[in-house]
């Protein structure tokens, strides 16, 4: 097998990563904030982001054969690689540099950042989850890590803080699988639980129909209610924080309870795109969680 060269072919640049996140949550969040905690959830973002494109496109029938370009497990593998040379001052590709002297900076725990990778091989491998008890251990590997390293970056990461912050975090990836939906089965995924799709006979074609059947629209709203019931077991973080973090965490479930109230207001029909809150929402929903 021959070896990737030391940034392969099909690994984003730093400047289109940070770009394709204009607008999204973390950079939004990031420019709340001032000086090196700024550029650290940014590292950390660039970082999440960068792993997540390059395990967007689906894998090749014959990539487990071989290394190269197109073979998006081989570039997980130089990814995973890449974190623990980050952390040892030796990183070769700009977002793994700025990521290194962050983990270095902020005493970040290097398992978030080999778990975000382990989540993008997994989306390889699994395009469909049984039991929702395994879309939320996706969830621990895909989203969960995320919410960790912000509290590292901010230096309030306890075992109290952290398991506040993984319902939050899993309850806006959940949120994000419903907004998805269509997007997702075009793309070979199915990210609604097969005994959920089940119990509502959710068939494979309406995932793809539009306007979203019956069926589809039950099904979401139970998905939903989970992603509500998992951002108030998690809110009490903000209460736990301070300052900068405080006003980002709640921040995060402020917009996570926007996006559900958007997918609610839409009927749960998501066929014409993912529902989407308005700015003046998110700030609403923000404020009330940092007063309360």
């Amino acid at each position: 097998m021959t070896p990737l060269p030391t940034i392969p072919a099909g690994v984003p640049d730093q400047a289109s990563v940070l770009a394709r996140a204009s607008g999204e949550n973390f950079p939004v969040a990031s420019r709340l904030l001032l000086g090196g905690q700024a550029d650290h959830l940014l590292a950390v973002y660039g970082f999440a982001r960068l792993v997540d494109e390059i395990g967007d496109t689906a894998l090749r029938d014959t990539a487990l054969e071989d290394t190269g370009p197109g073979d998006r497990l081989g570039l997980l593998d130089w990814a995973d690689a890449e974190v623990d040379r980050a952390v040892a001052g030796a990183a070769t590709h700009p977002v793994f540099v700025a990521l290194g002297r962050t983990v270095t900076a902020c005493s970040l725990p290097v398992v978030p950042l080999h778990d975000l990778v382990q989540a993008n091989r997994q989306d390889q491998l699994v395009t469909d989850y049984a039991t929702y008890d395994e879309l939320v251990g996706y969830c621990r590997l895909s989203a969960n890590p995320v919410g960790r390293l912000v509290l590292g970056v901010f230096g309030v990461l306890d075992e109290q803080r952290a398991a506040l912050s993984d319902a939050v975090c899993t309850a806006l990836q959940l949120v994000e699988h419903c907004q998805d939906v269509y997007e997702d089965a075009r793309a070979g995924r199915v990210y609604l639980p097969a005994e959920d799709r089940e119990r509502y006979a959710v068939a494979p074609a309406d995932l793809t129909t539009a306007p979203s059947p019956l069926g589809l629209r039950q099904l979401l709203a139970l998905e939903i209610g989970r992603a509500r019931l998992l951002l108030d077991q998690g809110a009490g973080l903000v209460g736990l924080l301070s300052g900068r973090a405080r006003l980002a965490v709640a921040g995060f479930v402020g917009g996570g309870r926007a996006a559900c109230a958007a997918v609610a207001r839409a009927g749960y029909d998501v066929s014409s795109g993912p529902p989407k809150a308005g700015k003046p929402a998110v700030l609403g929903q923000a404020l009330k969680a940092w007063a309360r």
